[in-house]
């Protein structure tokens, strides 16, 4: 208990809000041209250095680190995990939208303060896998503009794109980008050439108008042309749902429509509310051609409300881009801080738990499987675009263990 207590008095004793004010002020002060205002951050500087040389003086430079980055709150969960877990986190794996960035409560942008806290951990020797479903190009690109070129291409940050079909790793040679999808056999990539090539050209009015075929390099992900979540991209993306199973079906020689809208419909409760609400799901007890099943247990067809209609390889998910990542990162024995909001985040996470490999975080917006998983394992559940109050409890944590 002598970590807690000594917690307790440092709360206590010291300013410390004002403090972790100075320290932020410090840190995110965006560079101007002004000499008062160069001359207002140096006095900032000064009274922060103060106050934080105040604070180690009573009781070590771990807990003053410790209180100008965190707040009471984030500073007893971090010891919690400590206690718990008996190890610092040593590789981020982070999805971004709606993980670090959120349309409704960052404007679609990472938060200043959540970059400025990635670069904290980079300087700390704590490698980023960045794993999302978007592309290679929009991830490089936003990555670059918000950490610098730099960093992006240090050879401690690590790209998981297209959930999973490919990873990119500057700065390492041959293994710089390993296109995981190139490792599938032709049954697969067949179905996936043939899904490609069709899905504009044959699509009903209603989804080639209203949807856009995502620039991805082996996914087929239909993205609605409306804001994502309204009634029309609910809509359009429901459609766009319906008639994936009907490409899959002629993709695949073996397959009826019937025996994939049944495949998909009883593996996914939200694809057969889809199916049902279009009266297109096959009767209960309709049988799925063995053949046919076993190309679709390679296959994946994902959905998500008025965002997207996605066709995946199943060998192909976020676990196994992850797990590549680390390999060419040299994260021999990983402990993550896993943060995701969908089910493909969700298979990391319980990738990690299986394996003793990190911690789980999500927004409380994350779909209920995602939310409940992180609260039911240690309780990392953060406010819509508040990414930062995570990685600032991590941020403890790692302090923690690096000052036993």
């Amino acid at each position: 208990m002598e970590r807690y207590d000594t917690l307790y008095a440092l709360y206590e004793a010291f300013d410390v809000d004002t403090l972790r004010a100075y320290q932020d002020f410090v840190d995110l002060f965006p560079p101007v041209d002004s000499r008062v205002a160069l001359e207002y951050w140096e006095e900032a500087s000064d009274e922060l250095a103060e106050r934080t040389d105040r604070v180690a003086d009573a009781y070590g430079e771990t807990y003053a680190a410790l209180a100008a980055h965190a707040t009471r709150e984030q500073a007893f969960t971090a010891l919690d995990l400590y206690s718990k877990h008996d190890r610092p986190v040593n590789v981020l794996v982070l999805d971004v939208d709606e993980t670090l960035r959120s349309a409704g409560g960052t404007d679609n942008e990472i938060p200043r303060e959540t970059l400025h806290l990635l670069t904290v951990f980079h300087e700390n020797d704590v490698p980023i896998v960045v794993c999302t479903g978007q592309t290679l190009e929009n991830v490089k690109g936003f990555l670059i503009q918000g950490l610098g070129n730099e960093l992006v291409h240090s050879g401690d940050v690590s790209v998981v794109y297209e959930a999973g079909t490919g990873v990119f790793t500057p700065g390492h040679g041959p293994d710089t980008k390993r296109l995981l999808y190139e490792e599938l056999d032709d049954d697969v990539r067949d179905v996936f050439d043939y899904v490609r090539g069709r899905v504009l050209p044959d699509a009903p009015e209603d989804v080639r108008r209203g949807c856009h075929l995502q620039g991805n390099e082996f996914n087929v992900t239909l993205k609605p042309n409306y804001e994502t979540g309204s009634e029309d991209a609910v809509a359009v993306i429901d459609h766009a749902t319906v008639y994936l199973t009907e490409l899959l079906a002629d993709a695949i020689p073996a397959a009826s429509t019937d025996d994939v809208r049944a495949y998909f419909g009883a593996r996914d409760p939200e694809i057969a509310a889809v199916l049902d609400a279009r009266d297109a799901r096959p009767p209960a007890d309709h049988d799925v051609d063995s053949a046919a099943e076993a190309v679709l247990d390679r296959v994946q067809l994902a959905y998500y409300e008025g965002d997207a209609a996605e066709v995946t390889a199943n060998e192909l998910d976020k676990v196994a881009g992850v797990t590549a990542a680390l390999d060419v990162l040299g994260v021999a024995d990983p402990f993550a801080l896993v943060m995701g909001d969908s089910k493909s985040d969700l298979r990391v996470m319980e990738w990690a738990e299986d394996n003793d490999a990190g911690i789980a975080a999500a927004p409380d917006h994350a779909s209920e499987r995602v939310r409940e998983h992180a609260e039911s394992t240690d309780g990392l559940v953060y406010d819509r675009g508040a990414a930062g109050d995570v990685l600032r409890t991590v941020y403890a944590l790692n302090r923690l263990a690096d000052g036993s």
